[in-house]
Parts: C-alpha cells; sequence; structure tokens
C-alpha cells in the first residue's frame, strides 16, 4: 500500500488518550497506521510515558463513539498490528458503556484487593493500580469489567457489584479478543499477542515441531 509511509504524525497534545488518537486517525483517514505510530501518538506528550490501556481507548472509539476502525481481521489487505479508519462516519447506534457508579467501583476494588481480578488456570494476574506490566510494560491502570460480555448485556446494572470485576488494560483487551466474533472459534492469534516473549517462544516452537521444520 502507497500510504503505509504517508502519515500525519501530529504532534498530539490534547489531554486524554482517546481524544490524542481520535485525532491521529481523523488526520490520516484511509490511510493504514501502525501499532507503533499508535503508541507513540498515546504517549503523553508531557511525561512521556507511554499508556499500558491505549488499545482499550482504540476499542472505546469504535463501541462508544461509533467509529469504523479496520484491522486485519476484518480487512484481508491489511498486515497484524496494522489499522484503518475507512471514514469519519459515526454510527447512531453507537452506545456508550454501562460503568459501575463510584460507590459500587471502590466496593469492587475493595472487594478484589485493588488487584486485577483476571484469572486463568487456577492464576490470578493481581496487577495494582501504578504496577509495571511484565508482559505488556507500561503502567497498570485498573478499569471496570462487565462479567458478562457488554455485546450480550450492555444494560449491567451500574449498582451491583456483583457484576464487575477490576482489570489491567492487557487483560480487558484479552478478553474483549478472545473469541472471535464472526466465527465464534478462540481468536488464538490474539491470545499469543498477549503473551509473554516465553510463551511465545514456546508456542514458536510447537509450531515448528507439529509442521515437521525441526526435529522435536
Amino acid at each position: 500500500m502507497d500510504d503505509r509511509n504517508a502519515v500525519i504524525k501530529g504532534p498530539y497534545n490534547q489531554r486524554s488518550i482517546s481524544a490524542r488518537i481520535e485525532a491521529f486517525f481523523l488526520d490520516n483517514l484511509a490511510k493504514v497506521v501502525t501499532r507503533e505510530q499508535l503508541i507513540e501518538v498515546a504517549t503523553d506528550p508531557k511525561t512521556g510515558r507511554v499508556p499500558e490501556n491505549w488499545h482499550q481507548r482504540l476499542s472505546e472509539l469504535r463501541t462508544d463513539k461509533g467509529y469504523t476502525i479496520l484491522s486485519w481481521r476484518n480487512r484481508g489487505d491489511l498486515r497484524a498490528s496494522e489499522y484503518m479508519m475507512p471514514d469519519a462516519e459515526q454510527r447512531s447506534t453507537a452506545s456508550r458503556r454501562t460503568r459501575p457508579n463510584a460507590a459500587t467501583w471502590n466496593r469492587v476494588l475493595e472487594e478484589h484487593g485493588y488487584r486485577c481480578a483476571w484469572s486463568e488456570g487456577g492464576i490470578t494476574c493481581g496487577l495494582r493500580k501504578g504496577d509495571i506490566d511484565p508482559v505488556g510494560g507500561g503502567t497498570v491502570c485498573l478499569t471496570p469489567d462487565h462479567k458478562t460480555p457488554h455485546a450480550l448485556h450492555a444494560e449491567i446494572d451500574p449498582k451491583d457489584p456483583t457484576k464487575w470485576q477490576p482489570l489491567c488494560g492487557r487483560h480487558q483487551v484479552m478478553k474483549k479478543n478472545y473469541w472471535d466474533d464472526e466465527t465464534g472459534w478462540l481468536n488464538v492469534v490474539a491470545i499469543v499477542q498477549s503473551s509473554s516473549e516465553e510463551q511465545k517462544r514456546q508456542v514458536y516452537d510447537f509450531l515448528n515441531r507439529y509442521f515437521g521444520d525441526i526435529e522435536p
């Protein structure tokens, strides 16, 4: 694609991560942008801190503001970690996500010890706000997550703490991408992308043995 290297890079000094990413996409309609460029735009212009939850802000531009942001999963000529906003149209069907009220969110945080509640294989993530994510990098920010996927039940009671859990940004993204909505199958690529380098190497070694490229 000729547009891959023709991206307007800013500067973007908006106060919020979401606003910076939105401005970047609107300046580069119908152009291919990369994960690295989005991280650069999302970085705090004053402190230089790279946000750990930039993926979540990208998701909110789709779900809360109704923008179409394409990736390799819905456009075949895009590579992994490439994105495109084809136009500035915002779908009228976009609905803002329900969030717990302040009292409910505080109770949820207390009940989970102010830690990420993601659990897999009997192991809980346990990252606290302000920790450095050892896998994804960046500073952890805990955000409220519907235990029932938003796509299935958007109107969860904001006063019911049993319906919510705190997740770090990496696991918010992983949960969203765990299933491919179009096929109903596990989104294995997204799961591998969110894994540690050691786990990626284990997957790589397994695939090499499976396809016979190296001796077991």
